[in-house]
């Protein structure tokens, strides 16, 4: 699809330079917009180019961040320590505007009933990812996880968010579970699932910002291919893929990650995270923090960008 992707951005970098704008704002994606600046950037130098979401040179390929100092007059970040990133790696300036999850606090926050239900009932949610393969390879061992769980914790209950793509997927995979969670599909289930959940197991990604600024513990467990894992862990730049350890600055949940992602560490991990104690309460302290560093002086993130 090489010649389709390469006309895509031949085309959207001429649709806008025929409209002769006074800015242009290019947002995340940026294996494609950033091809997309670099053209408008040679056709009208005098227009100002703003890179909406900064791509993680902080994890990655850093001298990205030096290279788009020729296409990007400035980057509009959505994670609090990103601008002192691009500042250290000789970036484009870099503001942080606050990220959009921000403005789901309503959704996210537990309600007076919710806060009931997370306090006296033990709700666990499995967030195995939105990939096939993701499901793939998670799914086996968070079932295992559960069926463990449950056996230490009496009244225990899951609840698996689930995406329709990838529902055949995980109804396949739950059939021959001993635990069977209850399927939530839409966001509204989903939202109404974080409010009321006691503690979760997830795969790594943006889910576990969600659920750190729902104030939800969490077990973050990933897996890999031999061969993505062997790229990884030759260019990745940080001690953590979990963002609001990232946020941070300190590992505040616990990772499992590859041969480190069993399902017997799984259900250990959670265990002090169901019942109570230490683990717990310093999750939900670390994820006050986390309430803090996100903060912008604005009403909302989207406002703070325009």
């Amino acid at each position: 699809r090489l010649p389709t992707l390469l006309e895509r951005i031949r085309r959207t970098a001429a649709a806008a330079i025929a409209e002769a704008p006074d800015v242009v704002v290019l947002i995340d994606s940026p294996d494609f917009t950033h091809r997309v600046a670099r053209k408008i950037r040679a056709a009208v130098p005098s227009v100002p180019i703003i890179d909406y979401v900064s791509p993680t040179v902080w994890g990655w390929r850093p001298g990205r961040a030096r290279a788009m100092r020729a296409y990007f007059d400035h980057v509009l970040a959505v994670l609090p320590f990103e601008p002192a990133a691009h500042a250290r790696l000789g970036g484009p300036p870099c503001s942080y505007v606050g990220h959009p999850l921000i403005e789901r606090f309503a959704d996210l926050r537990p309600r007076p009933e919710d806060a009931l239900q997370r306090e006296f009932s033990r709700n666990v949610l499995l967030l195995p990812g939105s990939r096939t393969s993701e499901v793939t390879r998670l799914m086996p061992l968070f079932g295992d996880a559960a069926a463990r769980l449950a056996g230490e914790v009496p009244g225990v209950a899951f609840q698996l968010p689930v995406v329709p793509h990838v529902r055949p997927a995980v109804e396949a995979a739950i059939a021959s579970w001993s635990v069977k969670p209850d399927l939530v599909e839409g966001e509204a289930g989903k939202w109404q699932a974080f409010r009321r959940a006691r503690a979760a197991l997830a795969a790594s990604g943006t889910v576990t910002l969600e659920l750190g600024l729902s104030g939800v513990p969490m077990v973050a467990a990933y897996r890999v291919s031999a061969l993505e894992e062997r790229i990884v862990r030759a260019v990745i730049q940080v001690s953590s893929v979990i963002l609001p350890s990232l946020i941070l600055d300190e590992k505040v949940v616990p990772e499992l990650l590859q041969k480190d992602a069993t399902a017997e560490a799984m259900a250990r991990e959670l265990l002090p995270l169901v019942v109570g104690g230490p683990a717990r309460d310093a999750q939900l302290a670390a994820f006050e923090r986390l309430d803090r560093a996100m903060q912008v002086p604005h009403d909302s993130p989207s406002a703070a960008a325009a």
